[in-house]
């Protein structure tokens, strides 16, 4: 009986710990304007899959106050030289499917074309025509901001997806779903988190 009353109490405050833990990480998210992912791109993501040896990385930094979205991409490898680059969004189902490309077509600004690896950043200005696909601004609502409205939940919900285009693969040789990246607050609070519920199970052992 002793130990099962001890259990309970161990659970309880495991509990409330878990209960601050998730309320602090709500409120700094709660905070945050700035929205970072990370895509790892590859020929076996693409849809339909394919056999390219080729690799690539990308990070997407989307503002929510400034209403920008800043790009940087690597990639090396390609069977063919590069043709189009850009997001695509929404898919139906997280992490699998295809959409209609949400930003620029055929390819971002400034992006190289006619080379089988390259790098690439710019930052796109959200709240300019240029920034998007025309199809895109008119299935949501005909404005650029009810376009970032639909490509911000995408993202974050991980049915957008950036590929790059190449001679030898038309429909797409790489890409790669956009995955959040953890903030470093969240984080230190996460880990702060973690050290509380091991000093608490020890200290609830030695009792």
């Amino acid at each position: 009986m002793k130990n099962v009353c001890c259990n309970l109490f161990v659970y309880s405050r495991l509990f409330k710990a878990l209960t601050i833990l998730l309320f602090l990480t709500a409120f700094a998210n709660a905070r945050a304007t700035i929205f970072n992912y990370q895509a790892i791109l590859d020929g076996p993501s693409e849809s339909p899959p394919n056999s390219s040896p080729a690799t690539g990385f990308a990070t997407v930094n989307y503002d929510s106050t400034l209403h920008t979205l800043a790009l940087n991409m690597s990639w090396s490898g390609l069977t063919g030289p590069t043709t189009a680059s850009h997001i695509h969004a929404a898919t139906t189902s997280p992490g699998t499917g295809t959409a209609g490309v949400a930003t620029t077509t055929p390819y971002f600004a400034g992006f190289p074309i006619g080379v089988t690896s390259g790098t690439y950043a710019n930052t796109l200005d959200l709240t300019l025509a240029s920034s998007w696909n025309g199809s895109y601004i008119t299935a949501n609502g005909g404005t650029t901001a009810g376009a970032e409205a639909a490509l911000a939940p995408a993202m974050a919900s991980d049915r957008a997806y950036l590929n790059i285009h190449s001679q030898t693969f038309p429909g797409g040789e790489i890409r790669g779903f956009l995955q959040p990246v953890p903030e470093p607050s969240s984080m230190a609070l996460l880990l702060l988190g973690a050290s509380a519920l091991v000093w608490k199970v020890r200290r609830a052992r030695k009792g």
